[in-house]
């Protein structure tokens, strides 16, 4: 069985009943962070064990990221014996997780207060579509609805998109998982400060809504309106990677330093320098469209080398335009390990993802940890949770739980 790591949270256990990216990306973080995490599965298993590319059916590459270091066992919640495993589980666990409807989580019997009568210093995290108090609740919520119900393709379009498109990363998902994680450790604190266990929703819509208009309120931030929607910098169609003379760079010339510097860099110090349009940064946000596009028009006459070179003698903020395959290779991420290979006990060799960032007294483990087969670690779970070899047995029999057999399979 996987063990807890070191790390913040050592110490935590989190029984996850997550599916898909969004909770599976926040307790994957929480396990990076050194929480023990039961991911509770069915016997199907989570959907993105499902996608490809995989080398063994049933550990799909999203899967093998989004869970490494958790611990997999298989409870059939709509079978009374595997909730009632489930409950027993979460009398020994400290926060219980699921994007699993609220709804839903009531009919299965385990809702916060199904939860807290067995286990009164839990911390019960629903994350799902809506907020419960509107009435939106019991809708069901996917990423590229929640991207579509606050705006991304509305504002793709006004970028420039010939039509509305979502952002092509699971941004609703992983934006929410987010906000589960800091829910989690911040409930966990004010548990040590108060003794209680506490229920937290973390809804999709109002997390990205929260996202969305922080950026693009614009004038409807006022009232009456004092112009339309839209921060004018992100949304204009020459904020992208620029064409050199023989590639791509991403360039930001951002402050006013960073203006003169670039301007004196290319021998325009006299020129462009003096244009009102360039003069200060109300001015640039102003005629941000003229601005890039006269940028971009620069760019044009140097090599990317040669942009490089001058760009960081002026230090003006610039870096590569990197495609995935760059990124495993970058040195960066290679030196800070961040980026490393591993060996998967059953999947072979692979690049693993570390937690992004370094702590100087409770680090996490910088060593990769593995992404469970399906129901890899029921029989020691439950063994964990008080039940006999022999009420295992009757558990896989019954079919409220699984098990895998001797050569790995699910039985």
């Amino acid at each position: 069985m996987n063990t807890a790591p070191a790390g913040p949270l050592a110490g935590v256990r989190i029984l996850d009943l997550t599916t898909v990216i969004l909770g599976p990306f926040a307790t994957q973080i929480l396990a990076q962070l050194g929480a023990e995490v039961i991911k509770v599965e069915t016997p199907e298993g989570d959907n993105m064990r499902h996608v490809g590319p995989m080398r063994h059916a049933g550990m799909g590459h999203i899967f093998l990221h989004a869970n490494a270091g958790k611990q997999s066992i298989v409870l059939d919640l709509k079978h009374p014996d595997g909730r009632e495993a489930a409950l027993k589980l979460a009398e020994g666990c400290d926060v219980l997780i699921s994007n699993v409807r609220p709804q839903a989580m009531a009919r299965l019997g385990l809702d916060y207060e199904a939860v807290r009568a067995r286990n009164p210093r839990l911390i019960h995290v629903s994350c799902c579509g809506f907020d419960q108090e509107g009435p939106d609740a019991a809708r069901p919520a996917y990423d590229d609805l929640i991207q579509g119900a606050t705006g991304i393709p509305w504002l793709m379009q006004q970028y420039g998109a010939p039509e509305p498109a979502y952002a092509p990363t699971t941004l609703s998902d992983r934006v929410t998982g987010l906000h589960a994680v800091y829910a989690v450790t911040a409930a966990l604190y004010a548990r040590e400060k108060t003794g209680q266990g506490q229920a937290i929703v973390v809804p999709m819509f109002e997390a990205m809504a929260q996202f969305v208009l922080g950026d693009h309120m614009a004038g409807l931030t006022f009232e009456p309106p004092l112009g339309e929607p839209g921060y004018a910098r992100l949304l204009t169609t020459h904020r992208k990677p620029y064409a050199t003379a023989d590639g791509m760079l991403c360039v930001l010339i951002y402050n006013d330093k960073h203006w003169r510097s670039f301007f004196a860099a290319i021998g325009e110090s006299e020129g462009l320098a003096r244009d009102e349009r360039f003069a200060t940064h109300g001015a640039r946000a102003a005629h941000i469209d003229a601005v890039y596009a006269e940028v971009a028009r620069i760019l044009r006459t140097r090599t990317t080398a040669e942009w490089q070179a001058l760009l960081d003698a002026a230090d003006v903020p610039h870096m590569p335009m990197n495609s995935p395959a760059e990124l495993l290779a970058n040195p960066q991420l290679r030196a800070t390990g961040f980026v490393s290979d591993t060996v998967h006990p059953t999947e072979g060799p692979m690049h693993a993802l570390a937690h992004p960032t370094r702590w100087s007294a409770t680090p996490p483990a910088r060593e990769p940890a593995h992404a469970p087969r399906l129901g890899q670690h029921t029989r020691a779970l439950l063994a964990q949770a008080g039940y006999s070899h022999e009420q295992i047995d009757a558990l896989l029999a019954s079919g409220a739980c699984l098990a895998p057999d001797s050569t790995g399979e699910p039985t």
